[in-house]
């Protein structure tokens, strides 16, 4: 095939036809990446990374192979026009035959192989700062650098929209063959138009709904965050990430699996469980898992995104790592067969119990599980480690959770990549986190492993909470930074608060001088300033007091900053109480 080629940009334009074409409603997974995406920054959103490249490729057969690629999945075609609603939300997914994508090309110069990593990975995150454009396919973009006619490196920046990790680790299977000239038999997967379909029949509404349901149950009286500690200060920036690979702990972990008949991924659950547990001083734990309709046998293969979490609640309250495994096991079949989620009604839900509970669910610790996605050939082909275990830090990545696993290979060499946020890790002790996985299950090997012997197993001590804290139903609340939330949301309507904790939660006095303010508008601002307060949380109740007290008095007649005021509450009057809350 012929490209055209503009020198003075580096760009090539490939034309792609001759496919299959479509259009229908969006499949769930869709709907929520591009509520995120339109939502997030796209660095974020976009996934990059530098895909092998066969010895030998050159530029016309990396171009045939990339169009071919995008030939093949009907969802690197797809996109997805603005809908008619005053926002634009996309309505549906529209696939094309035919069209065209340009591919960027940069000259590889004299560099060594070091060098080239270094400028694909620099490539990769400049190129994920960069939008992609929902309106138009293809749902990834190319960057080659080149040698001449050789190409020594391949950059790819996929939009979730389009794919999530599993499916990008399969289209690598899918590109390492049409790189080498093989021939691939059509694709059998489901598309994303058929995974709509089924969604939208009777029974896939009675799943949609019976996984509402689930989160809501969890949402509503399970702990709103796992980590609430001295040292939350804020929302999570810049996780430190560090790689580990062991042959010793992939045997060590097979003897565990077979001791106990649970599968790698339930093993490893529990093991990431129990040190998170141990970490953040609490037993009751919330977890996301993502990829999680990846777990479904006839979703597996997907090319697509099917970016929906699995919400698991798992009491860690055992004796031993064995009895843990096995309520990993039930929690997080559970957790999966209700991850087919109404993005919009999630996101509503969350608003919802945030306002009636006073508390808002922030998705802590999340584990990720790719080893069933990636192909073994291309594990197999990567150089083995050096050492056992072997650690290499990697870029620190700006991702909105605390604590993340990604498990990457399970068999002959396990794989993970822990991702930390420093106000629950620093790098030292993100670096005993993740050494503590393969001691877990070398001690857990022959033998029931008393949780008891994490802390020296691990060398990790548990986070301290040493100011004004207090357990109100499933969550640890600082009640400091409940003062800080009631001062920030209330501004100079509120010239004193006070708390008070009670059998039904916190109770708050607040000193105004607008009379006209009311337990509903106090409430609704506190929700309103809670996002990203992961300590604090709405009070359960409100009295509303006036600033002026009953007769003159220099310690009352003028309150001062809440933090700083005093006052002597049975001199103020009271305005109005009650919850704030609506029903």
């Amino acid at each position: 095939m012929t490209y055209d080629v503009a020198e003075q940009t580096g760009r090539i334009t490939v034309r792609y036809g001759g496919a299959s074409s479509g259009s229908g409603p969006l499949t769930l997974g869709q709907d929520n990446m591009i509520r995120c995406i339109r939502r997030d920054r796209p660095e974020q959103m976009n996934q990059t990374g530098a895909w092998p490249v066969p010895d030998g490729t050159t530029v016309g057969a990396a171009l045939d192979a990339l169009r071919t690629l995008v030939e093949r999945h009907e969802s690197l075609r797809t996109a997805f026009p603005p809908g008619p609603a005053a926002d634009g939300f996309p309505e549906r997914q529209d696939v094309s035959p035919e069209g065209e994508f340009t591919v960027a090309t940069v000259p590889a110069g004299d560099r060594t192989d070091a060098e080239l990593d270094a400028l694909a990975e620099e490539t990769g995150r400049a190129d994920a700062t960069l939008p992609v454009d929902l309106g138009a396919a293809p749902r990834l973009r190319f960057t080659l650098l080149t040698d001449g006619e050789l190409v020594r490196r391949l950059v790819v920046t996929a939009c979730h929209a389009g794919v999530d990790g599993a499916a990008v680790t399969l289209l690598i299977g899918d590109w390492l063959a049409l790189a080498t000239g093989a021939d691939l038999p059509p694709a059998a997967s489901r598309t994303p138009l058929q995974v709509a379909a089924q969604e939208q029949s009777a029974q896939g509404r009675r799943k949609t709904a019976a996984a509402l349901k689930h989160w809501e149950a969890i949402l509503t009286t399970g702990p709103s965050t796992v980590f609430a500690t001295d040292g939350i200060t804020g929302p999570p920036d810049g996780l430190a990430a560090v790689l580990l690979r062991s042959r010793t702990a992939a045997a060590d972990l097979e003897a565990v699996c077979r001791r106990t008949a649970a599968s790698p991924s339930v093993v490893l659950l529990a093991v990431f469980a129990a040190l998170t547990a141990h970490r953040a001083d609490r037993t009751d734990l919330v977890l996301s898992a993502l990829s999680a309709n990846r777990q479904r046998a006839a979703l597996a293969d997907h090319i697509g995104t099917l970016a929906q979490d699995a919400l698991i609640t798992l009491d860690a309250a055992a004796g031993d790592l064995d009895e843990l495994i096995g309520r990993a096991k039930s929690a997080s079949f559970s957790g999966y067969w209700h991850s087919t989620l109404n993005a919009d009604k999630v996101w509503r839900l969350l608003e919802d119990v945030a306002e009636r509970r006073g508390a808002r669910f922030a998705r802590q610790v999340v584990v990720n599980d790719l080893s069933l996605a990636i192909p073994e050939a291309m594990s197999e082909a990567r150089p083995g480690p050096v050492a056992d275990p072997e650690l290499q830090w990697l870029p620190d990545q700006p991702l909105p959770v605390r604590l993340m696993l990604n498990l990457l290979r399970t068999t002959g060499t396990l794989e993970f990549a822990l991702l930390a946020c420093p106000q629950v890790l620093d790098r030292a002790d993100t670096e005993r986190f993740a050494r503590a996985v393969p001691a877990v299950l070398a001690a857990a090997a022959d033998r029931p492993l008393p949780l008891a012997e994490l802390a020296a197993l691990s060398g990790l001590r548990p986070a301290a909470r040493t100011g004004d804290w207090h357990r109100v139903g499933a969550d640890w609340i600082d009640l400091d930074a409940v003062r800080a939330l009631l001062s920030d949301a209330l501004g100079p309507a509120a010239t004193a608060v006070d708390l008070t904790r009670t059998e039904d939660g916190l109770a708050a006095r607040v000193a105004t001088a607008d009379p006209a303010l009311t337990p509903a508008a106090v409430h609704r601002a506190v929700i309103a300033a809670l996002p990203a307060r992961e300590t604090a949380m709405a009070p359960h109740h409100y009295a509303l007091h006036r600033s002026t007290p009953h007769h003159s008095s220099p310690d009352h007649s003028v309150l001062r900053h809440p933090a700083d005021a005093r006052p002597d509450w049975s001199l103020l009057p009271v305005l109005a109480e009650g919850s704030g809350r609506v029903g």
